[in-house]
């Protein structure tokens, strides 16, 4: 006999459901809105069947907070496609579509990047595997465009990788605080940091190789 007021899913997607309820709940309560009681009533399912597939609270928000790290890997390889060898084109576009997804996806980003799993929960073995690999190949693309541009230093290289990439959370982490609310605000200061980016490389190269540049 089925239960008046839960919804059937079938036994292979449940946990894809789960998850799909569990961002929904985040985005509009909160990440402190979501427990395992909380996705039970809003999924229709019982507590046993979440044990099934999370082990507690810990465990959804590190399973919540993995699958946004793969979409951000996603986003990475799309936007990858766009532009192989111009690290300026792409380099834009993805500032765009990350501010884009941060701004979409507001208490998401803050359980991919806050304190609530990092700082003040237990991360995951396969969340900081699927984070640092997203990491990685941001910093790796970031590597090999430079490198085609003529930047041989493995260090600097790196290093410029993780700089821009704090630059775009930290941009994001004001929109999020409510410091730049306007996305018009966003999408200038992250570009003419985009443009610092490329320009401070470009005078780097020239002094590097004087004869580079007429």
């Amino acid at each position: 006999m089925s239960v008046p007021g839960r919804v059937r899913y079938h036994h292979g997607d449940l946990r894809s459901a789960l998850l799909r309820e569990a961002a929904a709940l985040i985005r509009e309560s909160g990440i402190d809105a979501l427990s395992l009681r909380s996705l039970s009533d809003r999924a229709g399912v019982s507590r046993s069947a979440l044990y099934h597939h999370f082990r507690d609270k810990n465990d959804l928000l590190c399973a919540v907070a993995e699958q946004g790290f793969e979409e951000l890997a996603e986003l990475l390889e799309r936007s990858e496609e766009s532009a192989l060898a111009d690290l300026e084109i792409w380099l834009r576009g993805f500032v765009r579509a990350y501010i884009r997804f941060a701004a979409d996806n507001v208490e998401r980003y803050e359980l991919m990047f806050g304190r609530a799993i990092w700082k003040g929960g237990r991360p995951s073995e396969s969340l900081k595997a699927v984070a640092y690999s997203a990491f990685r190949q941001y910093c790796e693309r970031i590597s090999s465009a430079l490198a085609l541009l003529g930047e041989r230093d493995a260090d600097v290289q790196r290093r410029l990788g993780q700089v821009s990439w704090a630059t775009l959370h930290g941009l994001c982490r004001f929109m999020i605080d409510g410091i730049y609310v306007h996305p018009e605000d966003l999408d200038e200061i992250s570009q003419r940091s985009v443009t610092l980016l490329i320009d401070g490389l470009s005078t780097r190269q020239a002094h590097e190789d004087p004869g580079a540049v007429s």
